[in-house]
């Protein structure tokens, strides 16, 4: 009996080591297809950390990969930078059809019924990886 509890539990603390690696091989199987990216040019006066705190909420959306969420860089200027946005999202999504399904996800349309107002300019990029 002693030797049966002993084997299960090696087993136990065994288990994960040997399905993580399987689990994260199946993760990479699922690659990134299409990139999303927002940016924001904020209204005077709106608090950049609480449209952010409202912003990180849209990746919660379960169609979305990757979720990253960030404001501009403080890289030596250059003709070519813009830095003039408050806020940027940048999103993985495995096809068109999941970034469709986030654009009609209730997180997402509840983020535009109830933050529209705080920005004066909305920039979005679309594209494949390849």
């Amino acid at each position: 009996m002693k030797s049966r509890r002993k084997f299960l539990s090696r087993l136990a603390l065994a288990y994960p080591f040997g399905v993580l690696p399987f689990t994260a091989q199946a993760n990479k199987l699922v690659k990134p297809y299409m990139i999303h990216q927002v940016f924001f040019w904020l209204n005077e006066g709106v608090e950049v950390a609480e449209f952010k705190e409202a912003a990180r909420k849209l990746g919660s959306v379960k169609s979305i990969q990757e979720f990253r969420l960030g404001t501009p860089a403080p890289t030596k200027a250059r003709d070519v930078i813009d830095s003039s946005y408050d806020v940027a999202l940048n999103m993985v999504f495995d096809s068109i059809e999941s970034q469709n399904e986030y654009q009609i996800d209730p997180i997402h349309l509840e983020f535009i019924e109830k933050h529209a107002s705080k920005w004066r300019e909305v920039k979005v990029y679309d594209f494949v990886l390849e």
